[in-house]
């Protein structure tokens, strides 16, 4: 009888250490997901598009997902229309480790590394999972390596593909020699120069957020840009023309300093990286799905859209690859896709 007792004596204790546990366990993890991080950092995404543009939407997808998975330990704020300043301003910010980040594009990324322009380079892919393929590649990480270890920046992604280039003009356009004589409002990245230069036109760098007025005014007989973009900045109210060539499939990304990035927690470096590529996902899709609607949209408010063959435009740019010295990266990257 008095070995039983000892034994029940034991087994109730073991039951009751195990009970106080498991009650301390549930009790913990609450306390756990609930507690506020020691530290906050902030971050101001730049962009110069507007509000509604896919691109914007995926930014602000962005800021909430990182926003929860750090539990409130990083705040994100997208700012449009370029209000925090042109890209160029906000770079050398980042560069100097200020909490900003900007969208950009592979030409202006390639005054530091020359090869990731070829990703704007004309009629390079055929369509977005080729794109999407190459900047995803070997090939494309060591640019993004350069790009970190020698000037400074940190590219989290180039995935957002917000839609192919065409011409908005004031008069229609149906082949290469049209542009002769056209002053074409585009970015002032050598690969964008050359390329509107190839196929006819005269390129006029400008910012994005002049083009209206410089349209208007006659300063630039036309531009070349997405629909989204130019939707978003009305373009389609005086350049009635929209020539459907895509000679650019436009890819864009997000660029933070890497002085900032490498003093967050590897953790949220992680974060920042795993939802900036899930964005660029998420904005493909939607640029994909809604192109036709932007057409239809600026069909009813008095444009004209142009299908027309783009064949001659193909190939008339072979002049702006040689003149890049991409005739030999392109060949490289064609090994990539299988072609």
């Amino acid at each position: 009888m008095k070995k039983l007792v000892i034994s029940l004596l034991l087994v109730f204790s073991m039951v009751f250490v195990a009970a106080c546990g498991q009650s301390a366990d549930n009790s913990k993890k609450p306390e756990e997901a609930s507690k506020a991080p020691e530290k906050v950092y902030t971050l101001r995404i730049s962009t110069v598009i507007g509000e509604g543009d896919p691109l914007y939407d995926g930014y602000v997808k962005f800021a909430a997902e990182v926003e929860k998975r750090t539990n409130g330990g990083m705040q994100v704020t997208v700012y449009p229309n370029a209000v925090l300043g042109q890209d160029e301003d906000v770079m050398e910010q980042a560069l100097l480790g200020v909490d900003v980040a900007f969208n950009t594009d592979a030409g202006r990324l390639a005054v530091r590394v020359p090869d990731i322009g070829i990703i704007l380079a004309p009629y390079l892919f055929d369509n977005t999972d080729e794109a999407q393929k190459v900047v995803t590649s070997d090939l494309f990480k060591k640019w993004q390596e350069e790009l970190e270890n020698k000037h400074g920046l940190t590219l989290l992604s180039l995935n957002n593909y917000v839609g192919g280039r065409h011409f908005i003009t004031k008069k229609p356009i149906a082949k290469p020699e049209d542009l002769n004589g056209l002053k074409i409002r585009t970015p002032g990245a050598p690969v964008w120069q050359e390329s509107i230069r190839a196929m006819g036109g005269t390129p006029v760098a400008m910012p994005w957020v002049e083009t209206y007025s410089a349209l208007q005014q006659g300063v630039v007989d036309g531009a070349e840009a997405q629909h989204p973009a130019s939707y978003g900045l009305r373009l389609h109210e005086i350049g009635k023309h929209i020539t459907k060539t895509g000679h650019i499939l436009l890819m864009n990304g997000l660029v933070v300093g890497t002085k900032w990035f490498k003093e967050l927690p590897e953790e949220y470096q992680q974060i920042l990286v795993e939802e900036a590529i899930k964005a660029g996902e998420y904005t493909t899709q939607k640029v994909l799905a809604t192109e036709r609607e932007f057409e239809e949209k600026m069909t009813a408010e008095g444009a004209t859209i142009h299908e027309i063959d783009v064949e001659p435009f193909k190939q008339s740019v072979d002049a702006a690859y040689e003149k890049l010295g991409f005739v030999e990266l392109r060949n490289e990257i064609y090994k990539i896709l299988g072609k």
